[in-house]
């Protein structure tokens, strides 16, 4: 039986940005470091809005020709109008490129943590990487009209998204849409500072001076995490309960696991008094990975609690 699998991500698009002052456009404006791509193929990112909340959310490679955004399929027509707010006079050009490229997700055995890089774009028709939240999701494929590519030749079995939903939900990585709202959620509560989304060091961006508070306070208090349940999970959007308080809401659901983003601290609060948090009828449970760094009782609750 296979022990890889590729699943066609159709909900996704692409950007393409090529001139001498792309590096620095996106440099100035997204919450990660682009001095990772001398070193990396693709970084993971976002960019946000003065009041620090995830506008966009996107992975950045770099080709031969210049840099590929890959995103939401239904944000690139806005994130090319405000990159171009942004561009100014910047020698930097962004295409919508999305009808060029097959963008699929790979895991398993066969693509397994790699050493990538950049240099390994110069030639090749399909853009691969490892993709750097997490080194258990995979590898993303961006094929060219150009490639002869497709699933088989990858060595893998085809799968759905809801396969590859499956597979991120058990590792706990949220996913843009599903686990989070776009201009509703700092970076924080989507796990950038886990999923090295977000650079605390490279100075200046859009947003900057609210991640950097969040951090060095420690206050983000509402965070995504994954959820098991002795039943099978209601619908994404479905309130978190503890009695008749809603403390979260449901993001991406596989059967009896699921994504949730909710407030750590009320969910320390009620555990504390042996109140059960519910989704819908489904009494649920909070585990955190052991990849996280963050507590699951925050320190302020656990000294009153």
């Amino acid at each position: 039986m296979p022990t890889s699998h590729m699943a066609l991500l159709t909900n996704r698009g692409v950007l393409a940005i090529t001139g001498a002052d792309a590096t620095k456009l996106l440099q100035g404006v997204i919450t990660n470091d682009m001095a990772r791509l001398e070193t990396e193929v693709a970084l993971h990112t976002g960019l946000l809005s003065p009041q620090g909340k995830i506008l966009f959310d996107f992975f950045v490679v770099k080709t031969a020709n210049g840099l590929l955004i890959e995103t939401l399929r239904s944000s690139v027509v806005a994130l090319k109008q405000r990159l171009d707010m942004y561009r100014l006079r910047a020698d930097a050009t962004i295409t919508d490129v999305t009808e060029n490229y097959t963008i699929a997700a790979c895991w398993g055995d066969l693509h397994a943590a790699s050493q990538d890089h950049p240099s390994s774009h110069e030639t090749s028709p399909t853009i691969g990487f490892q993709d750097p939240r997490h080194p258990d999701l995979g590898r993303r494929h961006l094929a060219s009209l150009e490639s002869d590519w497709r699933c088989d030749a990858e060595g893998a079995e085809a799968a759905s998204q809801d396969d590859y939903h499956g597979h991120r939900i058990a590792i706990g990585v949220p996913e843009v849409g599903l686990d989070f709202a776009l201009g509703d959620t700092f970076p924080h509560e989507a796990l950038y500072d886990q999923t090295h989304s977000v650079s605390f060091t490279k100075g200046c961006y859009v947003g900057q001076e609210v991640v950097s508070r969040m951090q060095h306070r420690g206050s983000a208090r509402k965070r995504i995490v994954p959820i098991d349940s002795s039943k099978s999970l209601p619908a994404t959007g479905t309130e978190i309960r503890a009695n008749t308080v809603a403390i979260g809401t449901l993001g991406s659901v596989a059967g009896n696991r699921g994504l949730a983003m909710i407030r750590l601290d009320r969910a320390a609060e009620f555990a504390a008094k042996a109140v059960a948090l519910m989704a819908g009828d489904a009494p649920i449970e909070i585990k955190l990975p052991a990849w996280v760094t963050f507590p699951l009782v925050p320190p302020d609750t656990a000294a009153t609690s």
